[in-house]
């Protein structure tokens, strides 16, 4: 196992293994990756499936976050200050998360248990390493509450599909090239928030 220090993180990227299965038979439905970058203040991630690619740029210090959309050719941006960042999150304020004392491991660190109830019923099995600690937590707004950093989850959405989310690995030591969080200029229709 991992050491059991904490440490808190102000660069790394961690990648993790999407699946989702249909509930009624088990099958697979859609395999995604799902990259994680964070240096000092700022967080991305990085949602790739066959079908589209999801990025979000997320600034801890002025709170603005930019969403970046593509389907096949079709590329789309949404820039958000912080007040519609946290309008558009705070269906998730109102959750309830409980801490357990059950534990899993995941990359070879001990992982805790939490479950995270959202307010329109959905429950998140959350699996968290409190021997690292992300610089950057609101980035994923379901987890800036929880003490640690989240190397996996799952969740069974309305239809009965179950997604899980597992880091495959992570890496607390290259440094994540600055580029990474530059906003694009051009190639993207800009889709504003009300």
């Amino acid at each position: 196992m991992a050491s059991a220090q904490q440490r808190i993180v102000a660069e790394c990227t961690a990648v993790y293994k999407v699946e989702s299965h249909d509930a009624s038979d088990g099958s697979m439905r859609q395999k995604a990756t799902k990259t994680v970058y964070i240096k000092s203040n700022n967080a991305r991630i990085d949602l790739v499936a066959p079908a589209y690619a999801q990025s979000t740029i997320y600034n801890k210090s002025t709170g603005m976050a930019t969403v970046l959309r593509s389907f096949g050719e079709d590329k789309y941006m949404t820039s958000l200050n912080a007040k519609q960042w946290r309008k558009l999150n705070m269906p998730l304020d109102s959750m309830q998360i409980q801490l357990t004392t059950d534990s899993i491991s995941v990359l070879d660190y001990s992982c805790k248990k939490a479950l995270l109830q959202l307010k329109n019923g959905t429950t998140v099995t959350v699996y968290y390493t409190t021997a690292i600690i992300p610089s950057v937590r609101d980035y994923e707004y379901m987890f800036k509450d929880i003490p640690g950093f989240v190397l996996g989850y799952e969740m069974v959405d309305d239809l009965g599909v179950k997604t899980i989310f597992r880091a495959t690995q992570i890496n607390l030591y290259n440094p994540v090239a600055a580029s990474k969080f530059d906003i694009p200029t051009k190639g993207y229709r800009i889709l504003s928030v009300e």
